[in-house]
């Protein structure tokens, strides 16, 4: 069975050194670390992360050592981001989450994890991602926090 593929937004990096998010996000990259998923990095992810604290930016150094080669923004990930925007899934000026989705998108990611519960973790948008994904060709992502896809504490399960 292959390894599932995990695209990680910002918040999830971050998420690790943050109190409310950090033991679900800690988990998720000793699953990167076990191999029980392979994360993809984007070359958005890295943007991001330039003005980071220093230990964000190690970890995420950390993830590149783990990760595929990292996505690049591309046409037709701005054109399938650009067709988000036409949705008006999310305001314009949030672009940055829908290339974080168009890039999984694209890269045919198995899931999205992010704690961005305002404009990519929610019933409704994960709904119109996929409507919009389905209608230009592409395949129906799988949306979730990492606390759904971390496999903290269900080893002995």
């Amino acid at each position: 069975m292959p390894v599932p593929r995990v695209y990680l937004d910002t918040s999830v990096v971050g998420g690790c050194f943050d109190r409310e998010f950090a033991v679900w996000s800690v988990a998720l990259m000793d699953d990167f670390r076990a191999g029980r998923f392979r994360p993809l990095l984007s070359s958005l992810l890295a943007a991001e992360l330039e003005q980071a604290p220093s230990d964000v930016r190690a970890l995420h150094a950390e993830l590149v050592r783990l990760a595929e080669p990292t996505l690049m923004l591309g046409t037709e990930v701005f054109e399938l981001a650009d067709r988000y925007g036409a949705h008006r899934i999310v305001p314009e000026r949030y672009q940055n989450d829908m290339l974080h989705i168009a890039l999984a998108t694209v890269a045919q990611a198995d899931i999205v994890v992010s704690w961005n519960f305002r404009h990519i973790v929610r019933f409704d948008k994960i709904r119109q991602f996929n409507a919009v994904n389905l209608e230009a060709g592409y395949r129906p992502i799988a949306i979730h926090s990492p606390r759904e896809v971390a496999t903290y504490g269900t080893e002995s399960q």
